[in-house]
């Protein structure tokens, strides 16, 4: 059972079938050159999520008979991707979806019709990209190449027509198809970052800028670049976690008799495979301005929406129904030294935090975007996501870079108690995970043990604060906290202005009284809520 042998004639459909495997349903070799000849999508980063995610919801329109043309993928940035995991296969890639009850989907991904390096080093490949640009039938460029690639470097820009950013280099091809006619285009983020699409858009106007400053390219394109009714950079709200291969899968896949079942690891150090292991729980939220039409990826699952309402979903996740339950269950999973979050997920007082924290204090002051339920997506989050026994998920990681995170997934929270005038008596548990983050940086864990806090920006600066306080029992002066809790950098406001510092202090206390008091603490909050 091999993916290059699935175009084949005589492949065994009944072999794949006996094995649980769902085989593409429509005329691979239609829509390969019917894609090739009037391509609608090209995306940049040829990475697992665009696998496990855009380009297995296209195929899921292609399965149904709904469209007719396939994704181009390109790559920027690690060429082996390609060279390893898309050309010997055929393009083709094996999407294994991890249930939370243990159980595994197994589908063949197809709608991948070509795959290309982007730059101009690779001359056939990048020849084939401005073909793409120049088609009239192109309608969008999307991408999923980290909030990272789309930064701009001073450096870059002095380049000129030969930039090495993947922005640089796909604001040359844009210029392509400002040459061939000022064709309509969407550039669509579909990245895990807020407002997506200004980042593409900051960032193709910076190189059009500096390109007609230095003379490089006319005033024209600049313009094109700024007309909304030529080319849009639609917002988007993506949420699906795709982890690294991981070894039980590739040992079920074996056991299949599936040959390709083994990690590949570039010089760059991506982690990928033939297949792709990726949770079932999937939303894509994407702001529907389209200047030159758009696939019907809404058949796919793709929530077609306005600005204001991919606003309100990125708020709802990110302040209410799942970033605050991960900070959460990092901070007190590292102080109770565990190393997985679905462990954590069987432990009744961590388990009670998150799910009493988001239904009763958070849900309140939670916007509601429309096209999705906050309790719908909150319950997915604490009955499928969290406990699926497949995610590697750690609290160690989630921990990184928390002081960046707080003012968001918490400080909007109690801004909005404030706003709306409530009970801010109202809120014990998230005063309770702010609390908890004094006793994690102290680096000691429940039972007595120093552990590492993972790194973080402010990580020396914040456990300078409360290096006066002990892990003891009996009364400490706990008053450097005020230090910390009137951070408005960090917390987003001043948790005292706020009327809470008084009792996030004295949890603090409780929380720092010895060992197994971090416990003791927790199920005493928890319980009572």
């Amino acid at each position: 059972m091999k993916l290059s042998e699935i175009r084949s004639e005589g492949r065994d459909v009944q072999a794949w079938a006996d094995k649980g495997y769902e085989l593409p349903k429509f005329d691979l070799e239609a829509v390969r050159q019917k894609t090739h000849d009037e391509p609608t999508w090209i995306h940049f980063g040829a990475g697992n999520i665009f696998r496990a995610f855009p380009a297995a919801l296209l195929q899921r329109v292609l399965d149904a008979g709904s469209y007719d043309r396939g994704v181009i993928v390109a790559e920027g940035f690690d060429y082996e991707i390609i060279d390893k995991a898309y050309r010997p296969y055929d393009n083709m890639s094996l999407l294994v979806l991890l249930k939370s009850d243990g159980s595994i989907e197994k589908r063949v991904v197809a709608s991948v019709t070509e795959s290309l390096k982007a730059d101009p080093q690779f001359g056939t490949d990048w020849d084939r990209l401005v073909e793409i640009f120049r088609k009239p039938s192109l309608q969008m460029v999307s991408f999923t190449i980290t909030e990272k690639g789309y930064s701009v470097s001073p450096a870059d820009l002095e380049r000129g027509a030969e930039p090495q950013l993947i922005m640089g280099k796909v604001t040359a091809l844009l210029y392509e198809r400002y040459q061939a006619g000022a064709m309509p285009i969407t550039v669509q983020s579909m990245d895990n970052c807020s407002h997506n699409g200004d980042k593409v858009r900051a960032a193709a106007m910076a190189y059009a800028e500096a390109w007609v400053k230095a003379g490089l390219v006319p005033q024209g394109f600049l313009d094109y670049l700024k007309d909304e009714s030529k080319v849009s950079f639609p917002w988007s709200m993506i949420d699906k976690i795709t982890p690294r291969p991981d070894a039980k899968v590739q040992k079920m896949l074996e056991e299949d008799g599936f040959e390709d079942n083994y990690t590949i690891i570039t010089d760059r150090h991506t982690y990928t495979a033939p297949f792709v292991n990726a949770e079932e729980t999937e939303y894509l939220v994407i702001e529907d301005q389209y200047t030159n039409g758009r696939p019907p990826l809404e058949q796919g699952g793709v929530l077609y929406a306005d600005r204001e309402t991919v606003d309100k979903v990125e708020k709802m996740k990110v302040c209410t129904c799942l970033n605050p339950l991960h900070t959460a269950m990092s901070i007190y999973g590292c102080l109770l030294d565990y190393t997985l979050i679905s462990a954590e997920m069987k432990d009744e007082d961590l388990c009670g935090l998150i799910t009493k924290m988001g239904y009763i204090e958070a849900m309140p002051v939670v916007v509601d975007p429309g096209v999705l339920k906050p309790a719908d997506f909150i319950g997915a989050v604490l009955n499928k996501r969290l406990p699926n026994p497949f995610m590697p998920d750690a609290p160690q990681r989630i921990a990184t870079d928390t002081s960046q995170k707080l003012s968001i997934r918490f400080g909007e929270t109690i801004k909005a108690y404030q706003a709306k005038g409530l009970d801010m008596d109202e809120l014990v548990l998230i005063p309770l995970v702010l609390a908890g983050y004094a006793r994690y940086l102290k680096g000691v864990n429940d039972a007595g043990q120093p552990f590492e806090p993972s790194p973080d920006p402010l990580l020396e600066e914040l456990q300078a604060i409360v290096a006066p306080l002990e892990i003891r029992e009996g009364a400490q002066d706990m008053s450097c906290l005020k230090q910390l809790y009137t951070r408005k950098d960090v917390f987003g406001l001043d948790l005292y202005e706020a009327g809470l510092g008084e009792k996030i202090e004295a949890m603090a206390a409780e929380l720092f009284a010895g060992p197994g008091a971090v416990r003791k603490t927790l199920h005493k909050y928890v319980s009572a809520r």
